[in-house]
């Protein structure tokens, strides 16, 4: 969880590009990210007579936002599901089957429209090579499909303020839940690790984009400290335990603080979308 999802930096720098915040080439540099690639298929013609297929040849991110801003698009939410929890969906199941495998999903707010991403990897380390092989020899290239999807309140977004109060409480108990089950991760080792985490993610990234409310940033920042006690709680070099029973202890114990903090970087990411509804 300590790296933002591809649907995240899609929705996130996606909105700033249809607000006219950040520039074509800008957006696109931030959400591709480290990926070779990124491409869009199956959008919809703005002309084509109803029932006419999608257009499937593959066009660019930015090509992409400005015909899905035609289309009549809005702002851009992000869905997280996991099985049992089809957070951010609203539907059709073909869709959510679809964002489930992939984990992740973004919703085109006011055009009925979804897009998930198909991650490709290419080269000598994608392919199982020599491990010594450098991973700048090895190329990821995402393809966004688009589906359709009901225009529906999503599934199990909070809003800000509940996402704050349940972060707060959720990041106390994964510190106390370290503790007991013995997780080594839960002294020094832990604050190296969200040391390090904090640091990249201030030498690679800006906190979301231009144009969200400063609580998201702070609640998208919060959630990622919560993700990331509960990537280091989940990781063999930082715990203690030795048994599949205390393995099984941690992850029943770590869930409920995990999905609160998938919930919270949803709210933050959607929040754009909620402050411009909210003002009209």
């Amino acid at each position: 969880m300590l790296d933002e999802p591809r649907s995240g930096r899609l929705a996130a720098w996606g909105n700033a590009l249809l607000a006219g915040l950040v520039s074509p080439d800008d957006a696109a540099h931030r959400i591709s990210g480290s990926d070779a690639s990124h491409r869009v298929v199956d959008l919809p013609e703005r002309s084509a007579p109803p029932g006419a297929a999608p257009d499937a040849t593959p066009v660019g991110l930015t090509l992409a936002i400005g015909r899905l801003r035609t289309l009549g698009a809005t702002g851009l939410c992000v869905a997280l599901p996991v099985a049992g929890h089809p957070l951010g969906l609203s539907g059709p199941p073909d869709f959510n089957a679809r964002a489930l495998e992939a984990g992740e999903a973004v919703i085109v707010v006011g055009v009925g429209i979804g897009l998930v991403p198909e991650v490709h990897r290419a080269g000598p380390a994608a392919a199982g090579g020599d491990a010594a092989i450098s991973a700048e020899d090895a190329h990821t290239e995402v393809v966004w499909r688009c589906r359709p999807v009901r225009e529906a309140p999503p599934a199990d977004v909070p809003s800000l303020g509940e996402a704050e109060r349940e972060l707060a409480e959720a990041l106390r108990d994964a510190t106390e839940t370290l503790s007991r089950l013995n997780v080594a991760g839960s002294g020094p080792a832990t604050a190296a690790a969200l040391d390090a985490y904090r640091a990249r993610a201030e030498r690679g990234r800006e906190v979301l984009a231009p144009g969200y409310p400063p609580r998201a940033v702070r609640v998208f920042e919060l959630a990622q400290r919560v993700g990331a006690l509960v990537d280091i709680a989940y990781g063999p070099e930082h715990g203690g335990a030795v048994s599949a029973s205390e393995i099984a202890a941690r992850a029943q114990a770590l869930r409920p603080v995990e999905r609160t903090a998938r919930r919270a970087r949803v709210a933050a990411y959607n929040a754009y979308v909620e402050q411009r509804l909210r003002q009209g």
